[in-house]
């Protein structure tokens, strides 16, 4: 029996503490609505020191402004260098290229007037050996069996 009214006991006492719990939790809960409600409708002043950051700052993206600009003049002149170096390579390659083979073609053409003068000359040949043909019997045979008659 004894340790049924303790049981009893014990569960009034916990039903009587989570009331009081509840009741805690719930004006801790208003009194924090309450007091955040005021921090959000506090009003902050505009001061002169604000005014002049603001200043500053301006000045400050002014001169960020013309940096920029000075930094893309800056570029444009490093794609000018690159572009004039990379033009100048090329046209050196081109005229060495050509100043190379300046030699080749004059001896290629020394060689073909000299292949065309002796064409003329060999014409020159075998017409003698034509008309010499035409009163030596041997002379006539040789040319036929060379396919030159």
């Amino acid at each position: 029996m004894c340790r049924l009214s303790l049981r009893e006991g014990q569960r009034k006492l916990n039903g009587g503490c989570e009331k009081m719990r509840r009741v805690f939790l719930v004006l801790a809960f208003l009194i924090l609505l309450l007091t955040s409600h005021g921090a959000y409708c506090k009003e902050v002043p505009f001061t002169l020191e604000d005014r002049d950051r603001i200043i500053r700052i301006e000045t400050k993206l002014a001169e960020i402004d013309k940096r920029f600009e000075q930094m893309m003049t800056f570029m444009w002149m490093l794609v000018g260098i690159f572009t004039g170096i990379t033009a100048a390579t090329i046209g050196f390659a081109i005229w060495d290229r050509r100043t190379m083979i300046r030699p080749f073609e004059i001896k290629t053409k020394l060689i073909e007037d000299e292949i065309g003068r002796e064409n003329e000359r060999l014409d020159l040949v075998i017409e003698a050996l034509r008309n010499l043909a035409k009163t030596d019997e041997k002379v006539t045979e040789i040319l036929k069996r060379f396919n030159l008659m």
